[in-house]
């Protein structure tokens, strides 16, 4: 999943593995083979669930934050 050349960077370093632990989580749910290094291998519409289904994850745990205050 790491690779250096990547643009995708992560705002607070300290969350990286945990955004890494979430990527594999979101996979799994999803059925996409994620592994550690290299997912050239994947579809264009696998890598793009993964990162969509994170995302909406991500929307609904704000907008649940945000309602309980």
């Amino acid at each position: 999943m790491s690779n250096s050349n990547s643009s995708n960077k992560v705002s607070v370093p300290e969350a990286k593995e945990a955004m890494n632990r979430f990527k594999q989580e979101v996979a799994s749910e999803l059925g996409v083979p994620l592994k550690e290094g290299y997912n050239g291998d994947l579809t264009s519409r696998q890598a793009g669930s993964i990162g969509g289904e994170m995302v909406k994850k991500m929307i609904m745990k704000q907008e649940e934050q945000m309602s309980n205050k």
